[in-house]
């Protein structure tokens, strides 16, 4: 029996088992992927536009080459703080369920069951893109993920999408020779305001400089109407209709995390900036179902330094929860 497991090995999940080890409370994670898995799905080489104190858990410092850190050295530190402080993280292993008994819950995986008096859930929503429902989505070229370049040098590129990581594949494919198209609406491209899910300066200022230069074509979007195996057909925002050759799509429309577990065990749910998440306390982060527990994605705090202050503020209640029933 365990005091808490924590579904999700991800900056949430790695800072409630490091705080959980030091407030003296049993813990196991566990990761369906790799540790920081949902960085890992990052592109390769991305710089990781935040400070590094907001990156940092505790013990042990970041220390990128440069001013931001790399998606690589950002994996690195969370890795070392895994093995560094012996936390108790299972890769690999994916949960299949979570079962509310009497006093405690019954952790299924497709491995082994666990059981445990607490759970968080701390899980990442990359796993879950949104799509178009259009036709032609499930061809082998349309991707939900932007991961490297170099496999689309010279081949022509379309992005659908206005945040960041949209953004980010079209300035990458831009610079590194793919015939790069980004379909966007306008209000998303024209928006400068950091709350709404802009591409942030620091991403746009170069793609404006790809577009003077052009090496980036921008489609102001009405929406997509079919993708076929050498071209996407697509409408204007003004209604006209437009077929461009194509060799690759990159679907980079945002995620939703999976609810459905939560949801099996009573939690209830409301409709939030970023679609559903779990009704919850924001100062416990426990659920309406006594025990369960959420942050990261399953909250409305998405970044990482809200993910990790969110575990940094759970886990002292729930250890002194804990220890009161012992």
């Amino acid at each position: 029996m365990f005091d808490l497991i924590i579904i999700g090995a991800g900056p949430a999940g790695i800072t409630a088992a490091y705080e959980a080890k030091r407030h003296g409370i049993s813990h196991l994670v566990i990761e369906k992927g790799l540790i920081g898995n949902t960085i890992y799905n990052y592109p390769v080489g991305l710089t990781v536009f935040s400070t590094t104190n907001e990156l940092e858990i505790g013990e042990g410092r970041l220390s990128p080459a440069r001013e931001k850190p790399t998606r690589e050295e950002l994996l690195s530190y969370y890795v070392r703080i895994v093995l560094d402080n012996e936390l108790n993280v299972r890769t690999e292993e994916k949960v299949l369920g979570v079962e509310k008994l009497a006093d405690h819950f019954r952790i299924i995986t497709d491995k082994d069951n666990y059981e445990s008096l607490a759970v968080l859930f701390a899980m990442g929503s990359m796993d879950y893109p949104r799509c178009l429902n259009v036709k032609g989505e499930g061809l082998s070229k349309v991707h939900f993920q932007f991961r490297e370049t170099y496999p689309w040098v010279k081949k022509r590129a379309l992005i659908v999408g206005g945040g960041n990581s949209a953004g980010e594949a079209a300035l990458f494919l831009a610079q590194e020779g793919a015939e790069t198209t980004l379909a966007i609406f306008r209000e998303d491209w024209e928006n400068t305001d950091p709350k709404q899910g802009c591409i942030k300066y620091w991403v746009k200022q170069p793609l404006e400089k790809e577009l003077q230069q052009k090496c980036l074509n921008l489609f102001f979007l009405g929406e997509v109407i079919e993708i076929r195996e050498a071209e996407v057909e697509l409408e204007s925002e003004t209604g006209e209709r437009v077929i461009l050759p194509n060799d690759v799509v990159f679907v980079l429309i945002g995620s939703d995390a999976d609810l459905t577990m939560l949801k099996d065990i009573g939690v209830e749910t409301v409709v939030g900036k970023y679609g559903a998440i779990p009704v919850y306390d924001e100062v416990t982060f426990e659920t309406n179902v006594p025990g369960v527990y959420v942050a990261g994605h399953f909250t409305a705090q998405r970044h990482i330094k809200g993910a990790i202050d969110a575990s940094k503020q759970l886990i002292p209640q729930l250890a002194a929860r804990i220890h009161s029933l012992k």
